[in-house]
């Protein structure tokens, strides 16, 4: 599966954790784990509230090599 987002890259940018962020949204921290490693991918309203919290642009979280 091709790596359409890039949840994990900006976690490891500012320092965070896929944990922090299940912690942050109310989501099980295998939901993000999936999410970081690209297995499955969050609705776009639950990308809007990542970059929210990540304090970047939604296409910041969206690999655009696809």
């Amino acid at each position: 599966m091709d790596n359409l987002n890039r949840i994990k890259v900006v976690l490891v940018e500012q320092k965070r954790t896929g944990k922090w962020l299940a912690e942050q949204l109310g989501k099980s921290h295998c939901t993000v784990s999936k999410w970081c490693s690209n297995a499955i991918q969050p609705d776009l309203k639950t990308m809007s509230q990542i970059a929210k919290l990540l304090n970047v642009k939604l296409t910041d979280l969206i690999n655009n090599a696809i």
